[in-house]
């Protein structure tokens, strides 16, 4: 994992990606997982979320979670991080969030479609005692 000093690096075609997923269903969280090569974010695999309530909640799609980690193994990657969106609350987590926090050593990233005009996107790392740590995010260019 490429962090220091709690700041953690994203190329910006990355996170562009992320944000175009969430624009798509701006009513519904989607979800999905970034992929690390080297220890730097390198792909993006959205997963369908099959959770009842899809306005307040993320599942993933077991089929397509490990098919996305079937292919981040062919490409040499490492689990970086799971993204998911909130359309209608802040890019903070949720009690949910962190009671399904099931990698924590995977950065856990928030989309917030609840701004006017401007995407937020939070980073954290979460683990089931209910502690999260917030990360600084750096866009890289590429």
């Amino acid at each position: 994992m490429q962090f220091s000093h709690n700041t953690v690096s994203i190329p910006r075609p990355l996170v562009n990606q992320m944000l175009h997923h969430a624009q798509l269903s701006p009513e519904k969280e989607i979800c999905g997982l970034i992929g690390a090569r080297n220890s730097k974010a390198a792909s993006c695999y959205p997963v369908r979320n099959i959770a009842d309530n899809q306005t307040f909640r993320y599942e993933l799609d077991p089929k397509q979670h490990l098919e996305a980690m079937r292919k981040m193994r062919s490409e040499g990657e490492d689990l970086f991080a799971i993204y998911h969106s909130h359309p209608h609350s802040q890019a903070r987590p949720s009690k949910t969030d962190i009671e399904m926090a099931n990698y924590p050593e995977a950065l856990y990233l928030i989309i917030s479609l609840n701004t006017k005009g401007v995407l937020e996107l939070r980073g954290f790392y979460l683990n089931r005692e209910e502690t999260t740590t917030e990360v600084q995010l750096n866009l890289e260019a590429e």
